[in-house]
């Protein structure tokens, strides 16, 4: 193992190839439909973070199962929770946005991929 393998391994319980290929390709889209289907039900944001916990719990598991990673991994534990998050707060605004400017089209209008802005 090279020394970033064992660096990542220490910290986050497994090596960095798989710790990207899980976060990204296994349980990212999972993230991303979560955020998008919280802000479809017109809840607040903050029920994500929830979610992406009992996402990265998941993920933690299929590491461990798949990969051969530490169970226990509180640092694997974190960063895939910090980025589940990122990628479910992604697909949160994104639908947020496209939702306020259609169904209120003369309120607002898009400012941005990911905002709003007031008409006047």
């Amino acid at each position: 193992m090279n020394p970033v393998d064992i660096f990542s391994f220490d910290w986050f319980g497994d090596t960095l190839f798989n710790v990207i290929l899980f976060n990204a390709v296994l349980v990212g889209p999972a993230s991303f439909a979560a955020g998008h289907a919280v802000a479809v039900a017109w809840r607040r944001w903050n029920r994500i973070v929830f979610y992406t916990a009992l996402l990265s719990a998941g993920l933690r598991f299929f590491d461990y199962a798949l990969a051969g990673g530490e169970l226990w991994s509180v640092g694997g534990f974190a960063l895939g929770w910090i980025v589940q998050l990122a990628i479910a707060a992604f697909g949160y605004r994104l639908t947020r946005t496209r939702q306020m400017i259609r169904q209120y089209p003369w309120l607002y209008r898009r400012k941005g991929l990911l905002g709003w802005e007031e008409r006047h």
